[in-house]
Formats: structure tokens, C-alpha cells, sequence
């Protein structure tokens, strides 16, 4: 049963196409992720489900009740949806307790019960309640936020871009913890972001929009491993991307000969190969392989990226250079003779 049903959703800003017959469903209990390059749409798409925009065509649904279509709307405050924007907008003039309590129907002993246990449950010390938002780091105003949206327990939970603020290491880990708590919930949730990696992280669904259209929906290993296009593989992560021809299963390009995930069809094409699926070894060892040169090493701890040039004979550089995944621990040095081969086989692009 899906908890979100967007149908043929569209809105223009003047002569400027923000969404563009958007179709999409949410999945009940799902962790959905929209991402897109800025000015994609994502943002607009997200404010229409809160009720903050109203599309021009369309309708969108939740739990099978119409929010908006051609004859009504519902309300923003109506509609039961949890929105945590990516500032955290905390009430400045408010403690840490009236924030998350803010439009709590309950009063007295109740709703000091209730905020605690929604403090607990973002992992908010108890002592923290009488603060103020400015007295609190960034990850900790995303956790008052997440409460408070959680204290009107929301039939969907919108998140726009809620970790870009934190560092690095603590982004990770607001992701991790804010996942297993709307989980825990049985929260439907719709987390919109810029990052890929948080994307592919975060989703059971993934839903890539460029230019205010949807491109491409679901798994994000589906997604990562057989994208529909150059483009939404690129935005997904690095790619190697190269003419070959197809013939019985086999695509003849610059790497040799390399196993296609396609059947039935031969001629020329595009194929795709993510970085970690080129492996290195010492010349010579795979006679299925393709000779190559280290250019360039980019070490990143536990991993390190290669730029590679190929061979076409006897150091004979052949013009084409591929970008490779190595372990950290193990990457040679730039000049380094290499041999490549596959690891798995290679996304055929749908021919057109």
C-alpha cells in the first residue's frame, strides 16, 4: 500500500517550469529520497506535499485522501505531515521543552511527559530542556526539530536537506540516527537532498529529478548499478562511460572484451562501469586484460582514486584515461605499469 500518491503533479513559477507531470509513489513505512542538482525541483515538489505551494495540474494523496487536486486543497496544518526544514527554524524565543511542546494538545504533567519521552527518543539529554536554540550546536537543533515535528505524530515526515549544515562525521551520523528513529516510528518518510551519497545511504527509494522532471525511481542499487542515462549515472557517483559494440553478450571497447548485463542485441552502444569494478594487478596477468599506467593517485585513507591511462601496445598510450577505485593500502604510485580487468559486468544504455 503506498501512503503517497503523486499524479501528474505540475507547477510553473511565470514562464519558468518548476515540475513538470511529476508521477511518484510513496510506499507505507518507506524512507524515500528525491535528489537533484539545485534548481531541479526537489524543494518545490516537497513545499506542494506540505501544503506550502499548490500545484497548477495535478493531485496528490495520502492514506488514499485527496490533499489537493483540480477542486480542493487541504490546509498545510490540516494535512498531518511533519516538516523539518534544513535550518532546523527552531523558535528563537522559545526553550528547548516549548519547542518540542509547541501546539501540544495536552497540558500539565502530560505534556511535560510527552516532551520528555520525545527527548529521549532524539537523544537529548533531559538537562537540555531548559535551553535555548542558541545555545545549542547544529546537531542538536536538528534533533529539537525532528522532535517537534514528531510530537504532532505526522502521518508522513518531510525532510529538506536537515544534515547540510553538520560536519562530515556528524552528518553521518544524524542520518543513521534519524533513520532507525523514523523506522522505529513506522514513519513514511520523504528526505530531499543535493548529496548523492546521502541519497543512496538513506533511501529504500530513490527518485532522481533534473530540470523539474522526474528522470528516473527506485532501489538506489538499481538506480547506482543500471541508471537510464550518462547523466543521472554521472550525478549518482563517478562513472566510466565508453563507446563499444555489442556482439553475443560481449562489448568490444578500449578495456577488450568485457561482459554486458544485455541479451539479444548487437551494435554499437554505450557502456558504464563504476570505478570499483576495475580491478589492478601487476603486468602480466590476465590475458583478458588491458595494460595501463598510473597518472595519477588521489589517496583518501581507506580508499584511493586512480586515473589511469591505457595501452595500446608495448607503452604505447592509446588516449583514453578511466578512473579507478583502489584500497587505500594497496594503490600504486603514479608511473606505475598496471594491468585492468573487470569485476562484473558492464550497463548497457538503452540504445535510441
Amino acid at each position: 500500500m503506498n501512503a503517497l500518491d503523486i499524479i501528474n503533479l505540475s507547477k510553473s513559477f511565470g514562464a519558468q517550469t518548476a515540475l513538470d507531470t511529476i508521477n511518484l509513489s510513496v510506499p507505507t513505512g518507506s524512507r524515500t529520497v528525491i535528489v537533484g542538482p539545485s534548481g531541479s525541483g526537489k524543494t518545490t515538489l516537497l513545499r506542494m506535499i506540505a501544503g506550502f505551494e499548490f500545484p497548477d495540474a495535478g493531485s496528490l494523496s495520502l492514506n488514499g485522501q485527496t490533499l489537493v487536486d483540480s477542486t480542493h486543497a487541504v490546509p498545510a496544518y490540516q494535512r498531518q505531515i511533519g516538516y523539518v526544514p534544513q535550518d532546523g527554524a527552531l523558535f528563537p524565543h522559545m526553550s528547548v521543552a516549548d519547542n518540542i511542546g509547541f501546539g501540544l494538545a495536552v497540558t500539565g504533567s502530560a505534556r511535560t511527559e510527552r516532551i520528555q519521552t520525545l527527548m529521549d527518543s532524539v537523544a537529548l539529554n533531559a538537562s537540555m530542556a531548559s535551553r535555548w536554540p542558541h545555545e545549542l550546536s547544529g546537531g542538536q537543533q536538528q534533533r529539537v526539530a525532528l522532535a517537534r515535528a514528531l510530537a504532532q505524530q505526522p502521518r508522513l515526515m518531510l525532510l529538506d536537506e536537515p544534515f547540510s549544515a553538520l560536519d562530515t562525521g556528524l552528518r553521518a551520523d544524524m542520518r543513521k540516527m534519524v533513520a532507525r528513529l523514523l523506522e522505529t516510528a513506522g514513519v513514511t518518510t520523504i528526505l530531499v537532498t543535493h548529496d548523492q551519497s546521502e541519497a543512496l545511504s538513506f533511501a529504500d527509494q530513490l527518485a532522481v529529478m533534473r530540470d523539474g522532471r522526474l528522470v528516473q525511481s527506485g532501489h538506489p542499487m538499481d538506480l547506482y548499478r543500471y541508471p537510464d542515462d550518462e547523466q543521472t549515472a554521472r550525478f549518482l557517483g563517478e562513472a566510466v562511460v565508453m563507446p563499444a559494440r555489442i556482439e553475443a553478450g560481449w562489448a568490444h571497447c578500449d578495456l577488450g572484451r568485457v561482459a554486458v548485463n544485455i541479451n539479444g542485441f548487437s551494435g554499437p552502444a554505450q557502456i558504464m562501469l563504476r570505478p570499483e569494478q576495475l580491478q589492478l594487478s601487476d603486468l602480466p596477468d590476465d590475458p583478458q586484460g588491458c595494460n595501463a599506467v598510473v597518472t595519477d593517485r588521489d589517496f583518501g585513507g581507506n580508499t584511493c582514486t586512480l586515473t589511469v591511462e591505457l595501452l595500446a601496445g608495448a607503452r604505447e598510450a592509446c588516449g583514453r584515461s578511466l578512473l579507478v577505485r583502489s584500497s587505500g593500502m594497496h594503490a600504486p604510485p603514479a608511473g606505475s605499469a598496471v594491468q585492468l580487468s573487470v569485476l562484473g559486468a558492464a550497463h548497457v544504455f538503452e540504445v535510441r
